[in-house]
């Protein structure tokens, strides 16, 4: 799986965001809020170039104290949210 090509994360009055930019996302019109750990995700799957949702996990368990039940739980989570809203694919 990867991003979308054109969404990109940003700081918005404080808070994390992910916009659209460009031709590709001419119709998409959204901002994506996310928290800090999901904002850290966001960062390491376009690192990564194609993540999993294992690969997003393992890094939240080097950056945060979590368990790898919780972590994969949480990293399933939000690529399913990104998906349905259509940022990665």
């Amino acid at each position: 799986m990867k991003q979308k090509k054109g969404f990109v994360l940003r700081c918005v009055c404080g808070e994390n965001v992910i916009v659209g930019e460009g031709l590709e996302t001419v119709n998409f019109g959204k901002l994506i809020s996310l928290n800090e750990s999901a904002a850290f995700m966001w960062q390491r799957a376009k690192d990564l170039g194609d993540f999993t949702p294992q690969q997003l996990a393992d890094a939240l368990q080097e950056e945060y104290e979590v368990s790898a039940e919780q972590a994969l739980i949480d990293a399933e989570r939000i690529v399913g949210e990104w998906q349905k809203v259509g940022i990665v694919e």
